[in-house]
């Protein structure tokens, strides 16, 4: 007995570690963390109280950021569904992991993605919900994805043996109750990792029936530029993106002007007889209302954007609900201690500034994405970052809380060093490229953000450059690209922009500057 005793203290020693120290590893913090990815789509960080938004309560992001940290300064490499979703996975640009919009890209599975690491260093993995990525998952030992973009009721899944199979019921609520399904018959031997993509606040903002008629008597502010006329800003004004002329009635406000257009509008044909009572009954004296008023102009515009808000918000509502859920289980089951929960959006969103629904811009509500994390034990709760970190960095910081080597070729950097050492001030500059050429008419571009300017290369449908000085203009309203006065801090930026571009390889960018070195000047 006591040779045992002797040997114990011993290993101790050797450690380096003190007995107490010691007990606390060999229980809960000695495991490798489990680890909880919540990805929402199209979720406006102006739209959580985390955030400040006084707009509605999300209390349960609320409470990721109160137990962990807020990024304040979060952002994204291509704000599009699919590409950002691609770039979570992989850790690398767009450019590099070769999904570069949703027109035309197919993710190629065969590339190595944080879910091999893990998988392969014995964590159980899992992808329920959205996907969008056009290819079968490869990585995980369980999935289960929305076709396409997916439904808002009843919606069907793609399984992992080749079937679709049609749940009944509201999607977030669904995604939900997959996912504490899987986690109910995990393998409790191994670590897990486990993405839940959710559908909301994707377009067309269906509510869950529970949730219609949330925020029916708020009167939402207009945003101060909310008219704005994108003078000297010539991508921004060729968009079709606005609530003005691009929201759709029936689509997108659910004002389809009869019975039979509203049964052949897909979101509304799946729904069962009971769902479709309560939407009925629920937009039905909206629209009786809307007709009488014959509103025109402004007055049609504002009302478009009222309507908006209050189906997003409500989208969102049911949104916040689920992950609640999510942390109760984690609570409930002895989890929550030991497993990391990040949640972020795949981009920003417009919630009416500069007149805007949408994304895919460098400008800030569509680049900015909302980003907390609760990791116990390591983060300390209530922290509040304003260092700049991107979705990019989700794969590296999953791999070093894991104890695994981040692999070369992952582009983006662990957030896990500047959390734990206020001194490591971690990238000081933002590189971003959108690709997609199509639908919203938005112009391809790319460019970097510091912490007080922003330069951008519009190309393709607009050629052109912009500056802003974000101290001076945070909202984007005054592009001084060629202004006097600004000459060597256009210089100084160009030099920046090509010093990201090379750093991160993408050769398209450093083609089209190379064949327009004159039109900088």
């Amino acid at each position: 007995m006591k040779l045992k005793k002797i040997l114990l203290l011993l290993a101790f020693a050797n450690s380096g570690m003190p007995l107490f120290a010691q007990k606390h590893q060999s229980g809960t913090a000695a495991k490798r963390p489990n680890i909880v990815i919540i990805v929402s789509d199209d979720h406006a960080y102006q739209t959580i109280s985390a955030y400040g938004s006084k707009l509605m309560q999300t209390p349960n992001i609320d409470r990721i950021a109160k137990e962990g940290v807020r990024f304040n300064k979060a952002y994204v490499t291509n704000s599009i569904c699919g590409p950002s979703r691609a770039v979570i996975l992989t850790g690398k640009y767009s450019h590099k992991n070769g999904f570069k919009d949703n027109e035309s890209s197919i993710f190629n599975g065969d590339q190595d993605s944080f879910a091999k690491q893990l998988k392969k260093a014995g964590y159980q993995t899992a992808w329920i919900g959205k996907w969008h990525l056009e290819s079968k998952p490869q990585g995980f030992d369980y999935w289960q994805i929305l076709p396409n973009q997916g439904q808002y009721y009843n919606p069907d899944f793609d399984m992992m043996d080749g079937s679709k199979k049609r749940f009944e019921g509201y999607v977030s609520n669904v995604i939900e109750d997959e996912t504490e399904n899987w986690l109910d018959k995990r393998d409790e031997s191994k670590p897990f990792c486990l993405v839940i993509g959710h559908k909301a606040t994707h377009r067309v903002w269906l509510p869950d029936t529970t949730d219609l008629g949330r925020f029916d008597k708020v009167n939402f502010p207009l945003p101060a530029n909310f008219y704005d006329t994108y003078q000297n800003r010539k991508a921004a004004a060729i968009q079709d993106m606005s609530i003005e002329k691009t929201m759709q009635m029936g689509y997108d406000l659910k004002m389809f002007g009869s019975d039979d257009k509203e049964s052949k509008d897909g979101n509304f044909s799946r729904m069962n007889a009971a769902q479709r009572a309560k939407i009925d009954a629920y937009y039905k004296p909206i629209e009786k209302e809307f007709n009488d008023l014959k509103l025109q102009g402004k007055a049609l515009t504002e009302w478009k954007f009222q309507r908006y808000m209050r189906d997003y918000l409500s989208t969102a509502t049911s949104l916040d609900r689920n992950i609640g859920r999510t942390l109760d289980y984690l609570d409930q089951h002895g989890l929550s201690q030991n497993t990391i929960v990040i949640y972020l959006s795949d981009q920003g969103f417009y919630m009416g500034e500069h007149g805007w629904f949408d994304k895919r811009w460098i400008y800030e509500e569509s680049f900015r994405t909302p980003m907390v994390m609760r990791y116990p034990g390591v983060v300390k709760a209530g922290t509040v970052s304003d260092r700049f970190v991107m979705n990019l960095d989700i794969a590296p910081t999953i791999l070093d809380a894991a104890k695994l080597t981040i692999p070369k070729d992952i582009q983006g950097m662990s957030m896990l060093p500047a959390l734990k050492n206020k001194a490591d001030k971690g990238r000081q500059v933002l590189y971003y490229h959108y690709y997609e050429n199509g639908e919203h008419s938005v112009s391809p571009h790319f460019g970097i953000r510091t912490k007080r300017y922003k330069l951008i290369r519009f190309y393709k449908r607009v050629s052109g450059w912009e500056l802003y000085d974000l101290q001076k203009d945070p909202h984007e309203m005054d592009n001084k690209y060629g202004k006097k006065g600004y000459e060597t801090i256009t210089a100084d930026l160009y030099k920046e922009l090509n010093k990201q571009i090379n750093k991160y390889e993408d050769m398209e960018a450093l083609q089209i500057l190379k064949e327009n070195q004159g039109d900088k000047k």
